[in-house]
């Protein structure tokens, strides 16, 4: 169990190892999280020659809120240092740079699927279908591993909902084990909801609308969150302990404080209010 945890680490966004890839492959629009409209494979006019943001430090102050709630689960130091081998999109041909372009949220994908899978595998729940598991996270690090031309032509779509049909059967495990009412919420609109104190103890919350929604001192323990909506949830004081499938893009995203208790597989995001 301890092995599968240590993987993590892999998959968190390394700067160092990436040829600034989220920068320049990725569009955005002019909007609450971003100050300017940027085109798919067009570099961010923050874009420094070495791969670095000019503004990292005031990102948020200058209108880039949505740069600072993204991680790319480690995709870009994998594209960047082992599907081009360490070649620069600046310097190599157009053609590599078009390629890197396209295949970078492609891995993303797959990278973000091995999050899953790893924290599945830590779930004592989850031993009836470990073998399931396991095989699903050595196809999808097979895939990862792929040519650019592999990944480019690769039907993500299609391997996402085979896993996402283990990782439902994973959570009904781990969910059945949990003390509460186990709401089943997935996909619930509840944007701006008032549910200050709610008991959501082992409740199924994937891919629901938690837009602004009021959760101070929720009870979200042993709660599935994958693919819910966070952005601007109050959780200040809640519990998330043993919540489950829960990113560090979702948590960065919201608001909280120092009395928000977390899983140990994601960080107390720094732009949080210190609050005792």
């Amino acid at each position: 169990m301890r092995e599968h945890v240590s993987d993590l680490s892999d998959l968190r966004g390394d700067c160092e190892r990436c040829f600034g890839l989220c920068c320049v492959a990725l569009p955005f629009a002019a909007s609450a999280d971003f100050a300017v409209d940027k085109a798919a494979g067009t570099p961010c006019r923050n874009l420094q020659e070495d791969h670095r943001c000019g503004i990292h430090a005031r990102l948020r102050q200058k209108g880039f809120t949505g740069c600072t709630v993204y991680d790319c689960f480690g995709a870009g130091q994998q594209v960047s240092q082992v599907t081009f081998g360490g070649r620069d999109w600046r310097t190599g041909p157009r053609e590599d740079a078009r390629r890197m372009f396209e295949v970078f949220p492609v891995v993303r994908q797959l990278h973000e699927l091995l999050w899953y899978l790893t924290e599945a595998l830590t779930l004592p729940a989850a031993r009836p279908v470990r073998d399931e598991l396991d095989e699903a996270l050595r196809k999808t690090r097979e895939l990862t591993a792929g040519t650019p031309e592999e990944l480019a032509g690769l039907d993500v779509a299609a391997h996402r909902q085979e896993v996402n049909v283990l990782l439902l059967r994973t959570s009904e495990l781990a969910r059945a084990g949990t003390k509460g009412r186990k709401k089943d919420r997935r996909g619930a609109d509840l944007m701006g909801a008032r549910l200050r104190g709610a008991d959501l103890r082992g409740a199924s919350l994937r891919g629901a609308y938690l837009i602004a929604a009021d959760l101070t001192g929720a009870d979200l323990r042993g709660a599935d969150l994958i693919g819910a909506d966070l952005r601007d949830a109050d959780l200040t004081d809640a519990d998330l302990t043993g919540a489950f499938f829960l990113t560090q893009p979702q948590l960065n995203a919201a608001r909280g404080s120092a009395g928000t208790r977390l899983p140990g597989s994601v960080a107390r995001p720094g732009h949080w209010t210190a609050q005792v």
